[in-house]
């Protein structure tokens, strides 16, 4: 069962690294030259900061060139205050290419910046993160007595993922109780999707088809579901969002295919120069004529918003649940040599009708909210409600 919650399509932090996460937005590029000149810009104080603690600071046995030179190209990224463009020393790239693949150390928890609080935007089924009962929206104000008032996004990350065994507590704040919760890393494994044949209550087939996380496998995955849901008979699909962090754009755009006729927008990308890109389907379009509801809530993040505003706008296909998170910027990787990377925002998404996804979120057709005691007695009234309007679209 799925809750709902800036995400940022950052690493499937499974924290371990979602939300992204990383994903398409995330695809390393070559070093390239750089497109500006530096002419005109003064280092001079960098250097003479550099040559005066080299010189003067009294306990020369701390001091690591390496170390402040990362230090200082963080902070150069870091006064951009975008919270999805960042510096990757060595270490941190090797833990964003693992996390490419899906599979990595950690809890299990897509976190994010919100109203400049670490937040948890959604725990990834099955992992020790959801099974500690870690929600949405929980804001993360400790990592083993560790304060994140001031700490970035990596910061909080490489102090909650970690070798499986080991164990984190997280203090965490909910509904404006504070609470500690322990939670033990494990390896995870992040999956792509699930599906299954619902049978509503007027005796049709119904295929309840949810997906996790926008992975390089997922377009396979979903390929072979799609066969066997158009062999089931069933006569429609509740299409599942719910606390997808986002992922490989360009695979929400091949899946957006089978719901959309060829040719249709699936998203616009707006450059730093204003300029628009547009992304179409390219088929199949076998879904296309099947009634299709689309599940969505503050889990739902990037990709995902990118697909569900894609149906949104193409077909007025119904979304139920709450608003999504509201991650619509683009980012790539670049190769800095010696191991490091920049993630650098570079452009921003639009919905097929020029609606601004980013901070914004899709927001639904038909508001549900699972409360607590829904989530307690396993109750998805969400589901329940989409499989109620469905009924009515079938003829």
């Amino acid at each position: 069962m799925k809750l709902d919650l800036k995400i940022i399509n950052f690493f499937l932090l499974l924290i371990s690294f979602a939300g992204g996460f990383y994903y398409h937005e995330y695809l390393f590029q070559e070093y390239y030259e750089r497109a500006y000149s530096t002419e005109g810009i003064d280092c001079s104080t960098l250097n003479k900061t550099l040559d005066h603690i080299s010189i003067n600071y009294v306990d020369q046995e701390k001091i690591d060139i390496q170390k402040m030179t990362e230090g200082a190209i963080s902070g150069m990224v870091n006064a951009l205050e975008d919270p999805y463009t960042e510096y990757f020393n060595a270490e941190g790239t090797k833990s964003l290419q693992e996390s490419i693949t899906g599979q990595f150390e950690g809890i299990g928890l897509q976190v994010g910046v919100r109203d400049n609080q670490i937040t948890a935007i959604s725990p990834i089924k099955g992992t020790p993160a959801e099974k500690a009962g870690i929600k949405p929206k929980d804001i993360i104000l400790f990592v083993d007595q560790k304060s994140t008032s001031e700490m970035s996004l990596d910061e909080a990350v490489n102090l909650i993922r970690g070798e499986k065994g080991t164990t984190v507590t997280l203090t965490i704040s909910r509904d404006g109780i504070q609470k500690d919760i322990e939670i033990t890393r494990e390896v995870i494994n992040v999956p792509t999707l699930d599906w299954e044949i619902i049978e509503s209550q007027n005796g049709e087939k119904i295929a309840h088809l949810t997906l996790y996380h926008f992975s390089e496998t997922i377009y396979q995955d979903f390929k072979k579901a799609a066969i066997t849901i158009l062999n089931s008979g069933a006569k429609g699909i509740i299409l599942d969002l719910r606390s997808n962090p986002g992922g490989l754009v360009n695979q929400a755009i091949n899946i957006a295919g089978w719901f959309l006729e060829r040719g249709d927008i699936v998203m616009l990308e707006k450059d730093k120069n204003g300029k628009e890109t547009q992304f179409s389907a390219n088929g199949p379009s076998n879904f296309s004529s099947y009634p299709t509801i689309v599940l969505i809530d503050e889990g739902s993040a990037s990709a995902s918003e990118i697909l569900a505003g894609a149906l949104k706008d193409n077909k007025e296909t119904l979304m139920i649940g709450q608003k999504s998170f509201g991650k619509g910027t683009v980012q790539k990787i670049i190769d800095l040599g010696e191991g490091s990377s920049l993630k650098i925002t570079i452009a921003k998404w639009l919905t097929p009708k020029g609606n601004v996804i980013d901070k914004e979120g899709i927001t639904p057709d038909i508001e549900v909210e699972i409360t607590l005691e829904d989530y307690e007695n396993g109750k998805d009234s969400q589901l329940e409600k989409a499989l109620e309007e469905i009924e009515k679209l079938i003829k």
